[in-house]
């Protein structure tokens, strides 16, 4: 099988099940930010230090690649398969919220905004949250128009919560401070 096909040359591409659609539909913004996110949290995967965030991040890896299977596949219409995919693991939302309960028994409480930085771990894993942020604006907006299948919304939110956390987290083994936002004109400005 090649890995070109030249069918995408038009500027229209394939969803599973059956139709083609332009490369810029809502539907293909909302699962390509989604492999967009899978991306980076595998080049966060080569730089977070902490054992049990890199395999709770291989977990979503692979629930983020049935959420894209999802959201690829439009509601059944005549004239369209509905072709088998994997179910979307909307019970990793309840696991995820334990994780985020299991680090913050660990961190210090938020007394100020944090900005994306730190260690390289942490910096990754918030530039991975602004990319899920992106992610459920483009989910969203695709569940305005058509049925997106149920749990995708609260994943990809709780997703972004457990990607600032476990930033957080990356920045506690690492020996680092988060790096706090100071109001401009305030005592320790920059």
């Amino acid at each position: 099988m090649k890995i070109y096909t030249r069918t995408g040359d038009d500027g229209q591409t394939a969803l599973f099940g059956g139709g083609r659609v332009p490369k810029d539909a809502v539907r293909v913004a909302a699962y390509g930010t989604v492999d967009e996110l899978n991306a980076v949290l595998g080049w966060s995967l080569t730089v977070v230090v902490d054992a049990a965030s890199r395999s709770r991040l291989e977990s979503v890896q692979h629930d983020l690649f049935a959420i894209g299977s999802a959201l690829a596949t439009p509601p059944p219409a005549e004239g369209r398969r509905s072709p088998e995919i994997p179910a979307v693991p909307v019970e990793r939302v309840d696991e995820m919220e334990r994780w985020i309960d299991e680090a913050d028994e660990e961190l210090a409480p938020l007394r100020a905004f944090v900005l994306p930085g730190g260690s390289p771990g942490a910096a990754a894993l918030h530039m991975a949250r602004t990319v899920c942020r992106r992610a459920e604006r483009d989910v969203v907006a695709l569940a305005r128009e058509e049925d997106v299948a149920d749990g995708v919304t609260v994943y990809i939110n709780r997703l972004s919560d457990l990607l600032f956390t476990l930033a957080r987290l990356e920045n506690l083994r690492a020996g680092r401070e988060d790096v706090e936002w100071v109001k401009p004109g305030a005592d320790g400005a920059p």
